[in-house]
């Protein structure tokens, strides 16, 4: 998976990397929008009638590792459970091969100090170990400086190769593919065609690794881009990539998940046993909460996607571990039936999503993609369920419980709820419960607007809420709510808690809250439970947590810095934002042809928080599209800024090109936090690196 150190390359410094003769290429077809290719034969759902899971080298090793790199990772996903759980592909992404990638017989060649023994050998080595392997190719031809290896001209050799050293997969980049001009649909079913055919007549499972989009990379035609290859897919491979990379080498993001995740759903009728369409690589650890991974993995599930793994396992924790695992994720992902997941209602924040499986339940994915908790809903008739009362099963807890209609959870930030819904019959269950984060609806006694996260100085006390709801079909006795606080920190129940909670009503439980004056600067979760006796027993449900970020000190003093005060949060859309300098490089910060010595340096989409506490009053300073950009290529290089003030738009720039610098003068009277936003202007974050130039704010 070398697309991402392209990524940064304008179409013509790609194809300009190293020239190909133009008659030795097929001609480039037009783009294909016929319904998806029926699968070929019944032989390719022998390879993945459900879909495979397994790991690969990329993002954990890199590039340059070694067979003993490679069999340490195979013992430790036995150890792990992650085999037994199936996982069970040990891949080799690109890196393998030697410099001279084929030897003068014309045949590929591993590395001879990495590979000693020789691909065969680690091939045969794996099996023992009761795992299968995997390997990696480019479907063009070898171009230096474009891929690190290429099979144009070579499928059947190559094909027969894989096929004689052992491997059960294998994975065809496009790099030097695109590079060379190719026609990917052509290439690719040459390719397959010569897999099927390979002299061992050894089955082989097809990821087919088309990575190419536009805008991330540049202008293509739709024939040769991701997002055509449902089109043809289906008939030649068991998987395809249906975007971009999910990420850079130990940088993934949850918006690219999300991107990802929302391309990928554009086909579900492409996907089915046999065949899947695949968003990529799951990637924990490697930037991501363990919140925002759990959700990867749920909606790689919903999806029926490979599940690869491109981390290290040597490196997970067991919060990691036990999302990998998950039985009930893992049933739903490789249900029989094979269907993919659909959207029920329109696309927003907060999003439902349905998967029929093989039994009759429907697996129901609540996603939540915004920044607070929130509480998400249907009903068993918008999922096309009639049923007087349903049974759910919480696929992250495993309870199951029982809703007379409502199919509702409270769902963490960048979180995605996964219940599996069916008909209730016989004795009613235990009812549903849903307990809300906690709300702070004051702070030091003054009534504070409710939200999801909230900036306070250390010492504070704060007024808390928390709201139960009974949905199912059986009343709640005797519901007990309590709050869980950071060490140090006290939580006191105020008022009294209801004796019964009838089916369809709420109640609120309320506590006062004290942060220590010691509290340590930076985020803080409070959460909630309610322990109660339902039907068959005493139950404990869990609120999703709220957070309280304890904030730094606000700027002192006039025309200070503000890229010299620490931010609450900040992120960028590519790489890290950058202090005094343009994102990703080290370079000063240049805008319009003018230097500034300091600034913040971005990539769209960004969003940096700063606490004002009330006590400043004024921002100055310029935004604009760093000149960098002109290095990279003409592509991209718009966006749009805007400064927020609790919660409010108090300044914004419209869409912003490259060579222009916008000043702002913005009142922040009265204002307890404020933050600085950058937008894509709509076309994508190709090429958006922007900055804040000098930014100067005066406080108290």
């Amino acid at each position: 998976m070398f697309t991402k150190r392209l990524l940064g390359l304008g179409a013509a410094a790609l194809l300009g990397l190293t020239a190909v003769t133009a008659s030795a290429l097929p001609a480039s077809a037009a783009p294909d929008t016929a319904a998806p290719a029926k699968a070929a034969t019944p032989s390719q759902d022998v390879l993945s009638a459900t879909p495979y899971a397994g790991w690969n080298t990329y993002f954990g090793l890199g590039g340059d590792y070694t067979a003993a790199q490679v069999l340490d990772v195979a013992d430790h996903l036995k150890s792990s459970g992650l085999a037994k759980a199936g996982y069970d592909i040990v891949w080799l992404d690109g890196g393998w091969q030697s410099s001279t990638p084929r030897g003068a017989d014309g045949l590929l060649q591993g590395d001879p100090a990495r590979f000693p023994d020789g691909m065969a050998a680690l091939a045969a080595a794996i099996h023992a170990k009761g795992l299968k392997a995997g390997i990696y190719t480019d479907a063009g031809p070898y171009i230096p400086g474009s891929c690190g290896l290429g099979s144009y001209g070579h499928y059947q050799t190559d094909a027969d190769t894989f096929a004689a050293w052992g491997y059960d997969a294998v994975k065809v980049d496009f790099l030097c593919g695109i590079a060379a001009n190719l026609d990917p649909k052509t290439v690719y079913t040459q390719f397959a065609d010569a897999l099927r055919h390979n002299s061992s007549g050894r089955p082989i499972i097809f990821n087919l690794c088309n990575p190419v989009t536009s805008p991330d990379w540049g202008n293509y035609p739709e024939s040769q881009q991701s997002t055509n290859t449902w089109s043809y897919a289906p008939a030649i491979a068991q998987s395809w990539r249906t975007y971009t990379d999910v990420g850079f080498v130990n940088s993934i993001k949850y918006t690219d998940v999300l991107r990802n995740f929302d391309a990928n759903a554009r086909h579900p009728e492409a996907a089915g046993p046999g065949h899947w369409n695949d968003p990529d690589y799951l990637g924990p650890q490697l930037g991501m909460t363990d919140e925002e991974f759990r959700s990867q993995m749920a909606l790689w599930s919903m999806s029926a996607a490979p599940l690869v793994v491109g981390s290290d396992p040597r490196t997970f924790s067991q919060a990691t571990i036990a999302a990998l695992t998950n039985p009930d994720l893992l049933a739903i992902d490789r249900d029989p039936l094979g269907k993919q997941a659909v959207r029920v209602g329109s696309a927003g924040t907060t999003e439902t999503w349905t998967k029929p499986l093989a039994d009759g339940s429907t697996a129901v994915a609540l996603v939540n993609r915004g920044d607070v908790p929130a509480e998400i809903a249907t009903t068993a008739s918008a999922i096309g369920l009639k049923a007087t009362r349903v049974a759910i099963k919480d696929a992250w807890t495993h309870a199951v419980t029982e809703s007379k209609d409502a199919i509702r959870s409270q769902v963490p930030a960048h979180g995605v709820s996964v219940l599996v819904v069916s008909k209730s019959t016989g004795a009613p269950q235990s009812p549903r419960v849903l307990v809300a984060a906690p709300t702070v609806t004051a702070v030091n006694g003054s009534a504070i607007a409710p939200t999801g996260d909230l900036l306070a100085s250390a010492g504070s006390t704060l007024d808390v809420r928390v709201t139960l709801r009974n949905d199912g079909t059986t009343p709640v006795v005797a519901p007990k709510t309590t709050l869980s606080v950071p060490d140090g920190w006290t939580a006191k129940a105020t008022g009294s808690q209801p004796a019964l909670l009838l089916p369809g009503r709420t109640a609120t439980a309320a506590f006062a809250v004290t942060i220590p004056a010691a509290a340590v600067t930076g985020p803080s979760a409070i959460g909630a439970s309610v322990r109660f006796t339902g039907i068959r027993g005493q139950v404990t449900v869990a609120s999703p947590p709220a957070t309280v970020t304890i904030a730094p000190a606000p700027p002192s003093g006039p025309d200070q810095p503000l890229s010299h005060q620490p931010w609450v949060s900040a992120s960028s859309g590519w790489m890290t934002p950058a202090i005094d300098q343009s994102v990703g490089g080290g370079n000063p910060i240049r805008v319009a042809g003018a230097t500034y010595s300091t600034g913040l340096g971005v990539a769209s989409p960004s969003d940096i928080r700063y606490y004002v506490g009330g006590v400043c009053t004024r921002l100055t300073g310029a935004a604009g599209i760093d000149d960098v950009v002109n290095n990279v290529g003409p592509e991209g290089g718009t966006a749009t800024f805007s400064l927020v003030a609790d919660g409010r738009t108090v300044w914004e720039s419209g869409t912003v090109s490259r060579g222009t610098a916008v000043s702002f003068d913005v009142d922040l009277t009265g204002a307890r936090e404020l933050v600085l936003h950058v937008g894509d202007a709509g076309d994508g974050g190709y090429n958006d690196r922007a900055d804040w130039a000098a930014p100067l704010i005066s406080c108290n």
